[in-house]
């Protein structure tokens, strides 16, 4: 009932969006006399706003069609290079790069968003890097016939996909992958793999959070897990390809995201709204650009999601010592090869201060000259990996830890 209740809801928000777009368009039509009067643009911008904001969405394209670097463009090109039920390996790269390029696997977070959330990330890493990108696939549009898909499976994924790159490869995990990254990363050393990463980066990873617990965490550990399986979990509805699945539903990890920063996103849509009463379309256009993405979210596999919060959050298997792969237990003091940096940000409201730079302590085997941690302040969650301090203070250190250790 839960998906049908929102399927509902978001044909109704369809059909009132198209009718408020085309109210603000007469409104603001210099040609009808609506559009000369004090009344006309203001009705317009809120319409414009109301519009924007209840149009269904899809999922995005990535869209790197060329990247600027000092001061030169060069053209992109993205491939599929491996294909799999619940997710593909893309492979972003320029012409004009040397041949001995490092190889850059980014690990998207399966977390509600599509891996274009991390667009500013792999534009700003094909700088220096020929960039590998997990494209996690909406698990409503994935048939029953395909399996399961939990984190065992998202390990194995990871795995394989550091495979198919090849040796000498280096990884980047963007918040919930670093759990199953940092546990692929251990059974690949564990088998002293050639295909196991010469460096990690984590980035705001729920490795340990016990640390500076934040509202997700709270959520998480305060109800049981029978609460998330009675309250959470949908069925797909039968016009989708996944019909019959259980999942839980992007639309309610988005609702989850906005709840939190509530005051923020009312706040946003203001500022659009005047911005567009002003005539400053460039800046209302930043907004929507944001939102265009923000809003965009899939479902993921209801084993995934249920696992997750038991093992990440409750039962906090990785830094317990606990976790398991396959039945077999998972030692981080496997790690004795792949260098490892955290990367946390100062203002980070989903991943506390803490929860990465605990992966640090976790692997007494590993060097300590393999080991390196940055705060990046005043960052929030998502200025870790996009935005100007991302691409001028996070990315430089992210490059020379990846220098030193290749």
């Amino acid at each position: 009932m839960l998906y049908h209740a929102y399927e509902l809801q978001r044909s109704w928000l369809s059909s009132a969006s198209a009718w408020a777009s085309i109210g603000a368009e007469m409104l603001s039509n210099p040609m009808l006399p609506m559009g000369y009067m004090g009344m006309g643009p203001v009705a317009s911008s809120a319409l414009e706003v109301f519009a924007h904001a209840a149009a269904p969405r899809g999922k995005p394209e990535f869209g790197l069609e060329s990247v600027e670097v000092e001061g030169k463009l060069y053209p992109v090109t993205e491939s599929i290079v491996v294909t799999k039920p619940f997710g593909d390996l893309l492979r972003f790269t320029r012409d004009d790069l040397p041949k001995d390029s490092p190889r850059l696997l980014i690990v998207a977070p399966m977390s509600g968003h599509f891996a274009t959330l991390l667009r500013g990330t792999v534009e700003r890493m094909l700088d220096h890097y020929e960039v590998y990108v997990t494209d996690w696939a909406d698990a409503r549009n994935v048939p029953l016939a395909d399996g399961r898909f939990d984190l065992d499976d998202y390990i194995d994924y990871v795995i394989a996909f550091l495979e198919h790159i090849g040796p000498g490869a280096h990884a980047m995990a963007v918040c919930q992958p670093s759990v199953p990254v940092f546990a692929a990363t251990a059974l690949m050393n564990r088998d002293d793999h050639p295909c196991a990463p010469k460096t990690l980066t984590m980035m705001g990873g729920p490795i340990d959070t016990r640390s500076s617990p934040t509202s997700v965490n709270d959520l998480a550990m305060d109800r049981p897990i029978q609460w998330f399986r009675q309250n959470v979990v949908a069925t797909v509805p039968m016009q989708y390809r996944g019909h019959g699945r259980k999942v839980y539903p992007g639309f309610l990890q988005l609702a989850g995201f906005m709840s939190m920063n509530l005051g923020n996103h009312m706040t946003s849509h203001y500022e659009m709204f005047k911005h567009l009463n002003a005539g400053d379309d460039a800046s209302a256009q930043m907004t929507k650009d944001f939102y265009d993405e923000y809003r965009s979210v899939c479902d993921m596999t209801a084993e995934f999601y249920i696992q997750t919060v038991e093992e990440v959050f409750q039962k906090h298997s990785i830094p317990n010592g606990t976790f398991m792969h396959r039945g077999v237990p998972v030692d981080l003091g496997d790690i004795t090869r792949t260098a490892l940096l955290a990367v946390e940000g100062e203002r980070d409201d989903i991943s506390g201060l803490g929860q990465t730079k605990a992966a640090l302590e976790l692997t007494p085997n590993l060097a300590t000259g393999k080991k390196h941690y940055y705060m990046a302040e005043g960052a929030g969650h998502y200025g870790i990996f996009n935005g100007s301090r991302w691409r001028d203070k996070i990315a430089p250190v992210v490059e020379e830890f990846i220098a030193k250790h290749g």
